[in-house]
């Protein structure tokens, strides 16, 4: 599966649009990583315990965006962004979408 985060991927000609593809997953804190990254911010600069659970969510998300294009009948997802939105403290939702195509080329 071919991906971008632009509008087009240089050396292949889309086919066919499919239309918007995503991937949401909702992902909550536990005590481990609060205790460890309550520690690590108020020592100050990178907080890798929230950074571990961040890259987590992402990754999850990217992974049903790309089942739910294959789905569809994609080859490639273009304009790929994230979101995240708080639903209550120490839950996230992590939002991945683009728009899925066939590409042809190299």
């Amino acid at each position: 599966m071919l991906t971008s985060t632009t509008n087009d991927i240089h050396g292949h000609r889309i086919v066919r649009h499919i239309g918007v593809v995503r991937g949401v997953t909702v992902r909550s804190r536990n005590l481990v990583s609060d205790a460890i990254g309550g520690v690590q911010s108020m020592i100050g600069g990178r907080v890798g315990a929230y950074v571990k659970l961040a890259e987590a969510g992402r990754q999850e998300a990217f992974e049903l965006l790309l089942e739910h294009a294959r789905a569809a009948g994609g080859n490639a997802v273009l304009a790929i962004r994230y979101e995240s939105n708080e639903i209550m403290p120490g839950v996230t939702e992590v939002l991945a979408y683009g728009t899925a195509v066939v590409v042809e080329g190299a």
